[in-house]
């Protein structure tokens, strides 16, 4: 897939699936799949390091797991996610960003929000980049928002996301995120615009959907968000299994003759 097919997607009312991705294994494993996307997420820094929100995120951070990803993948595209206020401390901090993830393998970067990100966002997509927008829940700023909560609710916040939506399709997005935003909205968004909206948390009417991987996994037993869907019970298969192995050690059966040496 390249950047082309997906306003070809989205004219044919063909939907795009989109899943992170932060490391080499995992990624072997997505690239044999028909999954068309990677998002290799700033969501890494919790998901794969433990961090309590996608602040945490830097630039090398997130370089070093788009590599990881490259390595495996040949045939999806590969975005990357703009870290923690790598698009506000100027426009050469910004650059030097989508200079590292491009040469590190991506196809295009994700930015989030879009006031104050109009001159940043047109200066990457003139210098040849793609971008996706992100607008709704946006968790870089989730400080701001006072948590993790619905956007969009009432007439005079939707009103606000749709325009959002809007420039940055003039901004010349090729596409962008919506998310947690009510369904109606999220409809009214896609159906408003000529480029691909990805929703998450955004009902069943986005042009596609992205989920964590280890989310859609059920590798998180702790926190499941509403429109989260566990899709393998990845907690309870991978507990199970190291507790098996467990066991055979204490009990000598593993390793057996045929797994040993002579």
């Amino acid at each position: 897939m390249n950047v082309n097919d997906f306003k070809i997607n989205k004219s044919n009312s063909q939907k795009v699936s989109v899943i992170t991705c932060y490391d080499y294994s995992l990624a072997k494993i997505i690239d044999s799949t028909d999954i068309d996307c990677v998002l290799v997420g700033d969501s890494g820094c919790m998901i794969m390091h433990g961090y309590p929100s996608t602040v945490h995120a830097t630039t090398d951070m997130i370089t070093v797991m788009i590599q990881s990803v490259a390595r495996a993948i040949k045939d999806k595209f590969i975005i990357g996610d703009m870290p923690f206020l790598s698009n506000r401390s100027g426009l050469e901090t910004a650059m030097k960003t989508v200079d590292c993830f491009m040469k590190a393998g991506a196809h295009a970067v994700k930015l989030e929000g879009v006031d104050g990100n109009e001159e940043i966002i047109e200066h990457i997509v003139k210098s040849g980049v793609p971008v996706m927008g992100h607008i709704g829940l946006t968790p870089q700023s989730v400080n701001a928002l006072g948590g993790y909560s619905v956007q969009g609710k009432n007439s005079k916040t939707a009103k606000k996301l749709l325009n959002e939506a809007k420039k940055l399709e003039n901004l010349g997005c090729f596409g962008m995120v919506l998310e947690c935003v009510p369904s109606g909205l999220a409809k009214t968004i896609t159906d408003s615009v000529s480029i691909s909206t990805i929703g998450i948390g955004a009902g069943p009417d986005t042009d596609g959907q992205v989920l964590v991987l280890q989310d859609m996994l059920g590798m998180n037993c702790e926190i499941k968000p509403k429109f989260v869907r566990h899709y393998l019970k990845g907690y309870e298969l991978i507990s199970n299994a190291v507790n098996t192995f467990h066991l055979d050690v204490l009990n000598s059966q593993y390793p057996l003759k045929e797994e040993s040496y002579k």
